[in-house]
């Protein structure tokens, strides 16, 4: 088997936006991985300032081919995030990717679901599918669902749920999940979020007989497998989520 390039670049920062309180876009300049990133994998980023040696996992959310950019988008969580939405234009930081397998290529007219910053990897993905997927998105107010100026123009149909009924339907994913796969003929899901809703997707998927992907996030010390820091159990045994996924078929991951 001929395993993808991955490429250990220093980039250039080429735009920092801060979307909403502890969400930030960032996307810099790494041409070589911007010709190799497929929807669903990942990159492993170090900060160059400071005393940070382990590296960040980041999903890729948008790709510039023509450009050479790539883009994330990240919620900062602690110290090492921080540090990265102190990173200003022209800064550097050191890129190492792309990692994973990515999601299907197989799916036609595919719903994309997901919660949080699981909706990162997801728009890369529904802006590849050109208009065929449909996306829903779950959240607990309407602030958190800036996701959806986002997804607007990559994808037919935009469904949305909130905790509290501020934009769409009030209630979770899972809740108005049954209707949309009752309405349409959807021959795969994929999904990203919380595990408790990657979990309730994935037992409705299997009750309806639709195939599902689910993209799991884990610690990663490495990116590259030799850690085992991101080891999870399946039905084949225990995988790796940095390099036998992110992405896995939703059977073998939620029993």
């Amino acid at each position: 088997m001929t395993l993808p390039k991955k490429y250990e670049v220093t980039a250039n920062v080429v735009q920092q936006q801060k979307l909403i309180e502890t969400v930030y876009f960032l996307m810099v300049y790494a041409p070589a991985i911007a010709q190799a990133a497929e929807p669903g994998q990942f990159v492993q980023l170090r900060i160059l300032r400071g005393a940070f040696t382990l590296r960040r996992p980041l999903g890729v959310a948008a790709i510039d081919r023509e450009n050479g950019n790539i883009a994330f988008i990240y919620r900062v969580v602690g110290e090492g995030t921080r540090a990265l939405a102190a990173l200003q234009k022209d800064d550097s930081v050191n890129v190492l990717g792309p990692l994973g397998n990515g999601f299907s290529h197989d799916f036609v007219h595919p719903l994309v679901v997901g919660g949080g910053i699981g909706l990162s990897p997801l728009l890369y993905y529904a802006a590849s599918l050109k208009g065929r997927a449909d996306v829903l998105m779950g959240g607990r107010t309407e602030d958190e669902l800036f996701w959806n100026t986002l997804f607007h123009g990559f994808v037919r149909n935009i469904f949305i749920t909130t905790d509290d009924g501020s934009l769409g339907v009030r209630g979770f994913a899972t809740d108005l999940l049954p209707t949309l796969l009752a309405r349409y003929d959807y021959d795969g899901i994929v999904v990203c979020g919380p595990e408790v809703m990657m979990r309730g997707v994935a037992k409705l998927a299997q009750e309806h007989g639709t195939p599902c992907e689910v993209s799991l996030e884990a610690r990663m010390a490495c990116g590259l497998g030799a850690c085992l820091s991101c080891s999870v159990d399946t039905r084949g045994g225990r995988r790796k989520v940095c390099k036998d996924g992110p992405v896995f078929s939703a059977a073998e991951v939620f029993s």
